[in-house]
């Protein structure tokens, strides 16, 4: 299978609908007019429901977009199957999962889900694509990362050069079972192509060629603290100020001492980006250690200061649970309302808009310095001086085009490097470009060690540019 280098825009993934229902599948005529198995009106989209196979011995299984060959995989409709629906597929140990069928040229978009069976770890998956009736499969994209009970959406995109039937690999060597569900291939136009009945592929022919190697986009979570550790934090309690936390949707250092966090990291990309509302539930971090204080929402009252994010609400909508995740107090820091609303606020949404036209982002934020002028005048400290105000505040964004081996590629100079310092009061001006810094002098001023999972020389190269890029 070839995807193209030149590759469209990438399609956004639709966010998650709860477990019990089942989304609405795509309308409208196939892009390619040709006959579709098993009845399935026209659209290539497999939701296994209409499958029974309960054991994981190898067999083949007539689901509604066609046949199916199961290695180490059954359908699996128990309370602990994270689907859409009433079923979807469960792999284990090293489960496959095969077209016996072609869908015909045309297609430019693979979506498939997954998550974790039950409560079982992380598990690695591989989609495999054939463009010669299954006689030989190359990989397409990278491997997929696939942890917790949220049903979450990768996608491919490219073109095919001929009919193609995909294979879906358990690769890991883990414990872990692997919930599959809503495989949807679309053509250019979004929708879904036909599917064209074929034999199985054990009865081709010995392969004359191989295809070439698949360079597929892959939209998916990637590693929030992907750019490094910048304080060498851990999750001990001998280190109170610089406290390891890892949480699905970013990652930080928290510092008891001051009541916020020495810096927080996290990954920005479609795949993390719906409809999800606002929760502004803010409340304690429960996953504090309990020797700690826990800041609260009242801790901010009448302090004349915003509870400003650090990862923004609005960089996790896939569903209530991320959002929710932002509003813990371990991401909020006292700021200035114009620094946080205006100057802040614009650089939010410039990052969004990024994503919105085919770039992902790694991020950083933090602050440093005591002392910060809110609406009620300078403080250097609220709640009985349990949370310092800070008197600067900084991000670091690295902007690349969506794709895959992304420390690679930022070595290579293919990403933007942003490095923001605001003071933290109320004269800050709202465009944000006009605090646009080296991230050399970042660490000079925090002493923290940013973009360390880089080579050393590589660093030294990029962290002393300031950008001068478009700010709009």
């Amino acid at each position: 299978m070839r995807f193209l280098p030149a590759l469209l825009p990438l399609l956004a993934c639709s966010p998650q609908a709860a477990e019990t229902s089942r989304p609405p599948l795509p309308t409208g005529p196939p892009i390619i007019d040709t006959q579709a198995p098993q009845g399935s009106a026209g659209s290539l989209t497999e939701t296994f429901e209409a499958g029974g196979k309960g054991a994981y011995s190898e067999a083949d299984e007539t689901l509604s977009s066609g046949s199916w060959h199961f290695v180490e995989a059954l359908i699996g409709s128990a309370e602990q199957d994270h689907k859409n629906g009433q079923h979807a597929a469960r792999l284990r140990e090293k489960g496959r999962l095969r077209m016996n069928f072609n869908a015909p040229a045309g297609v430019r978009t693979i979506r498939i889900s997954s998550a974790a069976y039950g409560a079982d770890p992380a598990s690695t998956w591989e989609l495999w694509g054939s463009v010669d009736g299954g006689r030989s499969f190359r990989r397409i994209g990278q491997p997929v990362r696939t942890q917790g009970a949220r049903l979450v959406a990768s996608t491919f995109q490219g073109s095919t050069p001929g009919a193609l039937r995909l294979e879906i690999r358990k690769t890991d060597t883990g414990k872990g079972r692997l919930n599959i569900d809503d495989i949807v291939l679309e053509g250019a136009n979004g929708a879904a192509v036909a599917g064209a009945a074929s034999a199985p592929s054990s009865t081709a022919p010995a392969p004359t060629a191989r295809p070439p190697q698949a360079t597929a986009i892959v939209t998916s979570r990637d590693d929030n603290m992907a750019l490094g550790n910048p304080s060498g934090a851990t999750a001990s309690l001998s280190f109170p100020n610089n406290y390891l936390m890892t949480k699905p949707q970013y990652t930080l250092s928290y510092n008891n001492q001051r009541g916020i966090s020495n810096w927080v990291s996290w990954h920005l990309n479609r795949a993390w980006m719906g409809s999800a509302p606002r929760q502004d539930d803010f409340r304690p971090d429960p996953a504090l250690p309990g020797t700690f204080y826990a800041v609260s929402r009242n801790s901010y009252t009448g302090s004349g200061f915003d509870k400003g994010h650090n990862c923004p609400s609005a960089d996790r909508t896939t569903d209530l649970d991320d959002n929710s995740a932002t509003f813990l107090m371990t991401n909020m820091i006292p700021q200035a309302p114009n620094n946080n609303q205006r100057t802040w606020g614009n650089l939010e949404e410039w990052s969004r808009t990024q994503v919105q036209n085919g770039q992902e982002l790694y991020i950083i934020m933090g602050s440093y310095g005591k002392g910060g002028t809110g609406l009620n005048g300078l403080k250097t400290s609220i709640d009985n001086g349990r949370v310092t105000v800070p008197a600067r505040i900084w991000k670091v964004l690295v902007v690349l085009p969506e794709g895959s081996d992304d420390l690679a590629r930022i070595a290579a100079g293919q990403a933007r490097i942003i490095a923001i310092d605001t003071p933290n009061d109320q004269s800050v001006s709202p465009d944000w470009s006009r605090y646009r810094v080296s991230v050399d002098a970042l660490e000079a001023a925090t002493g923290l060690d940013l973009l360390s999972s880089l080579p050393p020389d590589v660093q030294t190269r990029l962290q002393a540019q300031v950008d001068t890029g478009p700010a709009r």
